[in-house]
């Protein structure tokens, strides 16, 4: 279940796409955190923040951040869960990495959300934040997502999601796809970052409605499956790994 579609105007198949993404995050990662200031109008660690305050994270818990890129979220989330807790970013970028090093991040993992190095029930909370649409198969990673999740830890998915009318679908594109690489072109030269940030808005465009990956969230075995928006464009997915005891009823419900 990918995503999204083959984009055919960047690459040709699943093995291309995995070696054209990761060149783009690997050669852009200096510039990603402008572009994304850029772009967001400089509001993108103050939303961070609050969306993982709506989580409910508090000091002690063990979180790991999937797609971590630059590490905006994991270093907000450090701060949270205190020195008591833990925080682990993972990206397969090792561009991406080294600015989270450089941001702070403590430990910091490579690999990919569909194959995650981490033994069952090791943290209590999961965020990916704007990564979900670069994974290969919604439904592998969303088990790999329960499994290292301890029975009733959370899981929080932050993604743009495209607006429902088409004038503000095209309003959108318009300032992803045309403005944001215009401006990235003028004021750094980045052919490379003006690509992916195309690449990013085509990526919103065709990606699965909200409803799919609901459903996605549900079939791996998630529960307390919910969605808010922000904006109407900035979804924010909820979900919970049930308890053994949810467990152990629901097979009764089912027996009986």
């Amino acid at each position: 279940m990918p995503p999204h579609p083959v984009l055919s105007d960047y690459y040709t198949d699943e093995a291309g796409r995995l070696v054209q993404v990761r060149r783009w995050f690997d050669d852009t990662a200096v510039h990603y955190d402008w572009v994304n200031g850029l772009m967001s109008f400089g509001s993108g660690v103050y939303y961070r923040t609050e969306a993982l305050r709506r989580f409910g994270l508090v000091p002690g818990e063990r979180l790991l951040d999937c797609g971590s890129g630059t590490g905006v979220i994991a270093a907000i989330a450090q701060r949270i869960v205190g020195p008591s807790g833990l925080v682990v970013a993972l990206d397969p970028s090792s561009g991406m990495l080294a600015q989270a090093r450089g941001r702070g991040v403590r430990n910091l993992v490579p690999g990919r959300a569909e194959r995650l190095p981490f033994a069952d029930a090791s943290f209590d909370r999961l965020s990916m934040g704007y990564a979900l649409r670069h994974v290969a198969d919604l439904g592998v990673t969303f088990r790999e997502y329960l499994r290292v999740l301890e029975p009733g830890g959370s899981l929080l998915l932050l993604e743009i999601t495209r607006p429902r009318s088409l004038v503000g679908t095209a309003a959108l594109r318009a300032y992803m796809r045309t403005l944001v690489p215009l401006a990235t072109r003028w004021l750094h030269h980045g052919r490379d970052t003006a690509a992916l940030m195309r690449y990013y808005w085509d990526t919103i465009e065709h990606c699965v409605p909200p409803e799919t990956i609901l459903e996605a969230l549900r079939a791996a075995g998630f529960e307390q499956v919910r969605r808010q928006t922000q904006l109407g464009i900035f979804s924010e997915y909820t979900a919970v790994r049930p308890t053994r005891v949810q467990n152990d009823q629901r097979l009764e419900m089912e027996q009986q």
